[in-house]
């Protein structure tokens, strides 16, 4: 990999030197594993004038699960406990003669940034804005081959879920157990607050689990996802629980199939962000379901759980090829609940086959 992480830092140089920077400080965690293979606590990358170094705050420590540092890339551990990584990284160029350094204005604090001006006056300080986040949208195979296991992980610990008795146990309960599920099965941990909503509070995107208990009748909404070496995908479904679906149940289940189904296949390398929003969303704006419509239908994933791009009516680009987003429509009645279908996919031309989808669990509508 370290060649990967190599030609990674190039390109990001290119466009520092492009721009007029002769130096560029990377302190988003997320960035700095991207560039560096690890993003120890704290640590930020410094891609410098004759050299690059990954400047800790301690030794970074030997676990799979948060990376190993690039072995071409040196390691600058600071000598004493307190001090900042981007201080030190923006002493450490003045020391190789820079004059001009590019920083994540978007990720420093108004503190952190007033410290680089003082301790570093010398330098000229520009902003790199988004230019690293710009290269992580498309995934190569090493990339979507982790998101691929992901998904696979979250699957199954989904399926295993599905065959338990559901009744009567709470949203609260039932989420710390496809939790642990997860890493039972190799993921690093979830790739974010795993979502359990019963009943009226199914369909809602971000529900926090309460105590609310599963009853018979109700929708069951489970939206969950799988950190594996770092890369985080994410899935989505709704059931029902213990009795046969309700006429209106079903009317609302395949009125939100057919919109995921639409953005699913809208998934193209040349369509708009918009039209990929536009084909799922339109579907429920005709059937007059627009009561707690999601404000976004999707979005990117990989070292983050929401990346760029954002799948939404606003949103301005064109998808890649291998670029990984979800497909996440779903619509909220208040009162009654809601359907909510989430998967993820890659980006892949018509002659590969289409979009690659990389969670499988059935969408079926079950009873469970």
């Amino acid at each position: 990999m370290s060649e990967v992480y190599a030609s990674r830092r190039t390109r990001l140089r290119e466009r520092c030197n492009a721009a007029g920077s002769t130096a560029a400080l990377i302190s988003r965690p997320a960035n700095v594993r991207y560039l560096a293979g690890a993003a120890p606590r704290g640590a930020v990358l410094l891609l410098g004038k004759r050299e690059d170094l990954l400047v800790c705050a301690v030794p970074p420590e030997d676990r799979p699960s948060e990376g190993r540092p690039d072995d071409a890339l040196r390691v600058h551990v600071l000598p004493g406990a307190g001090g900042d990584p981007a201080v030190a990284a923006a002493g450490l160029l003045m020391g190789q003669g820079g004059d001009c350094l590019a920083v994540e204005e978007h990720h420093l604090t108004v503190a952190r940034h007033r410290e680089l001006r003082s301790v570093a006056a010398r330098l000229r300080l520009a902003d790199l804005g988004g230019a690293v986040e710009q290269l992580r949208v498309v995934k190569d195979e090493e990339e979507i081959s982790c998101l691929r296991i992901g998904a696979e992980i979250a699957d199954q610990a989904l399926g295993e879920l599905l065959e338990s008795i559901l009744v009567g146990r709470t949203e609260r309960h039932l989420a710390l157990e496809l939790e642990r599920r997860l890493v039972d099965h190799g993921a690093d941990g979830p790739a974010f607050a795993t979502s359990v909503a019963a009943g009226p509070n199914s369909g809602r995107r971000g529900h926090r689990p309460t105590d609310r208990r599963v009853e018979e009748g109700d929708f069951l909404s489970v939206c969950l996802g799988a950190t594996y070496r770092g890369y985080r995908c994410e899935i989505g479904r709704t059931f029902v629980i213990g009795t046969s679906p309700a006429d209106w149940q079903i009317e609302l289940y395949d009125l939100v199939f057919a919109a995921q189904r639409a953005g699913r296949e809208a998934l193209a390398p040349g369509a708009a962000y918009r039209d990929v929003d536009r084909a799922a969303r339109q579907i429920l704006d005709s059937a007059g379901r627009t009561e707690g419509l999601l404000a976004l239908t999707g979005h990117g994933v990989g070292l983050e759980i929401e990346e760029d791009p954002q799948l939404t009516p606003a949103a301005m680009g064109k998808l890649d090829a291998c670029v990984p987003v979800t497909v996440e429509p779903g619509v909220h009645l208040p009162g009654r609940g809601g359907v909510r279908i989430d998967d993820t996919l890659v980006v892949r031309p018509e002659a590969d086959g289409g979009p690659e989808l990389l969670t499988i669990t059935t969408k079926e509508l079950l009873a469970l």
